[in-house]
């Protein structure tokens, strides 16, 4: 199973840079997206429909902002819209397809960046984010997480960890709780696999950050760990140029 996250930017303007194309290039089974920023009524799902799609979408509230969505060729037993609790719901953050083997999260965690108020709204995400996911995998254990956790892990994933070592997305408490949440039963299978630095998943807009690979790496594909034995590839494509981020892929057995 070929499952892809990808934080698109908004799906309008991704598809408009030829994301239609690269799907039925890329032919993903699963696509977890982010930051998709519209509604399927404002989008031409016809497009998806006829590569094969089953798709759900989850758009957050206020219009042109967050949103997730799953595309799958196979259709889900069940797919969960949110976590239950309105003021990330409200923010479509979280959407859950449940298959014969895997459940597959498509999940966009808060940026800080914006100052202190929406810093601790992250903080306090995720403290419940990570006890909304215990819980979920009491029941359904074989948990694949897809998505933009706007953290770097490591000073690896980060293109200069002195410089922005107080910078929302590298802070010491968001590393911390990374590192928490791996050891607490995940892999995080990209670096699982490659262990090289230089890879990144985001490029900010300024100075030609991407053209110079100046990059952090914020989108996973998160493993239940006792799934490594099922992971058969894992790889991020830095030439898909539809987003500020890239697609990060993940080949299953």
């Amino acid at each position: 199973m070929k499952v892809i996250t990808y934080n698109v930017n908004g799906i309008r303007a991704a598809m408009s840079k030829g994301l239609i194309d690269w799907i039925r290039s890329e032919d993903p089974d699963v696509l977890c997206l982010q930051e998709i920023k519209a509604s399927p009524d404002q989008v031409g799902v016809f497009e998806f429909e006829e590569l094969g799609y089953h798709h759900y979408w989850y758009p957050a509230q206020k219009k042109g902002y967050s949103g997730v969505a799953i595309f799958s060729k196979q259709e889900p037993k069940k797919v969960t819209y949110g976590c239950g609790i309105k003021a990330y719901d409200d923010e479509g953050r979280i959407l859950t397809a449940e298959f014969d083997n895997y459940t597959v999260m498509s999940v966009y965690h808060p940026s800080g960046s914006s100052g202190e108020d929406r810093q601790a709204f992250k903080m306090k995400w995720l403290s419940d984010y990570q006890t909304y996911i215990e819980k979920l995998r009491q029941q359904q254990p074989n948990l694949i997480l897809c998505g933009d956790f706007n953290i770097c892990h490591r000073a690896i994933d980060i293109h200069n960890p002195k410089s922005n070592a107080n910078t929302s997305g590298f802070l010491p408490e968001e590393r911390e709780w990374m590192e928490g949440f791996v050891n607490s039963g995940f892999i995080d299978s990209f670096r699982h696999l490659n262990k090289e630095p230089h890879h990144y998943s985001w490029w900010s807009y300024r100075a030609g950050s991407r053209g110079k690979n100046l990059g952090w790496r914020i989108d996973y594909n998160m493993v239940a760990h006792h799934l490594e034995n099922k992971i058969k590839n894992a790889c991020i494509l830095p030439q898909a140029m539809h987003s500020d981020h890239c697609p990060v892929v993940l080949e299953i057995e």
